[in-house]
């Protein structure tokens, strides 16, 4: 690959130095034009020469939402600036998503096997969304979560016999809404006394017969025991 220019974001002086190495012992055809310790510096930075890459610290003075910034202002005024995000912030997922939001090409935890060549390369020839192991992992952990929650709910409709106004109901009776309110829903084509004859017949079918004084709490709950319901994905629908 060609050479190109890179300029560092990084306000801790112990963790920029080792970032310096590993560009200088194996990425040699990276050119640090300059290292910033704030958006400050950066902006300044860049009006004298513009790099190819900048590779960006998230948590920068004790703020984790400047890096977020400084990301979504590169990505408007140099669309074609490389912006691989280089943290530590390995525990707020949150901030991951904000950053990718803003236009980051990658993110690379310092943890693990931190910065590789095949990492800056991969970004270099125009790849996005770049991980390292450690973010890769929590990455498929989710998604695995994900998958067998949405298998053992579709085991579950299957079983149970839930149709949609079935689910609309448990999900909306989970939301706090009463059975006036859930009759009102757009779409639904039920009255409040069907929906208690409703309510009646799902207790019947998922605790079994002979099962009385079963109400909308438990109801709900045995729904979220049987993954019928799903905590990451309860949301009402348009009234």
């Amino acid at each position: 690959m060609e050479n190109f220019k890179v300029i560092i974001v990084e306000d801790v002086k112990l963790e920029l130095k080792g970032t310096e190495e590993i560009f200088r012992n194996e990425i040699p055809e990276a050119q640090i034009i300059g290292t910033a310790q704030n958006d400050t510096e950066l902006w300044l930075l860049i009006k004298e020469n513009q790099p190819d890459l900048v590779l960006l610290d998230l948590g920068l003075g004790g703020s984790t939402t400047v890096g977020v910034d400084i990301c979504r202002i590169l990505r408007k005024r140099y669309p074609e600036v490389k912006v691989l995000i280089f943290t530590g912030e390995i525990l707020n997922e949150k901030l991951w998503v904000n950053v990718l939001d803003a236009g980051a090409d990658g993110i690379i935890l310092k943890s693990g096997e931190l910065l590789t060549r095949s990492d800056v390369m991969s970004v270099m020839s125009g790849k996005r969304m770049v991980f390292n192991q450690p973010i890769l992992e929590k990455i498929l952990k989710r998604f695995r979560k994900s998958v067998l929650d949405e298998a053992r709910k579709q085991e579950a409709i299957i079983d149970y016999d839930i149709d949609e106004y079935d689910e609309r109901m448990l999900r909306h009776l989970a939301l706090g809404y009463t059975k006036d309110m859930i009759a009102g829903l757009k779409g639904m084509p039920f009255g409040v006394k069907s929906i208690e004859k409703r309510q009646v017949d799902l207790i019947t079918r998922l605790f079994g017969e002979g099962h009385t004084g079963v109400n909308a709490t438990r109801l709900v709950t045995r729904a979220f025991e049987l993954g019928i319901l799903n905590v990451d994905n309860l949301e009402a629908d348009d009234e």
